[in-house]
């Protein structure tokens, strides 16, 4: 079910995770997965699990549709990959999700994502 963008940042707001889904750039099928989030203000953020490495980053440049539990929109993700703003996205999820679990499930801080929801 597609909401409205507002809805969607509604959703956002109280969601701790959402699911993403990218086009593979080679396969050209869509992958889905369960993401973490920050956001702020008009500002999603996410930071891959394993940095540049990430399959769904590598494919993020095209589009990515965001569905927050049946509230979904497509977006345009733009790559942050000067160290010291994704340092700063880094801190943002240390923040909300906590220290130990980042350092849990996040092996590499090399890039992060932002998506302009507006």
């Amino acid at each position: 079910m597609a909401g409205s963008k507002n809805d969607l940042k509604d959703c956002l707001t109280r969601y701790r995770q959402i699911k993403i889904s990218v086009i593979g750039r080679k396969s050209g099928q869509t992958i889905s997965v369960p993401v973490w989030l920050v956001l702020e203000g008009k500002k999603l953020y996410l930071l891959p699990v394993q940095g540049s490495d990430t399959q769904w980053y590598k494919n993020v440049l095209h589009s990515i549709r965001i569905d927050a539990r049946g509230t979904e929109a497509e977006f345009r993700a733009t790559p942050i990959t000067e160290a010291k703003a994704v340092k700063s996205v880094v801190e943002r999820f240390r923040e909300k999700y906590g220290a130990k679990d980042v350092k849990k499930y996040y092996s590499k801080f090399d890039v992060a994502v932002v998506i302009e929801l507006d």
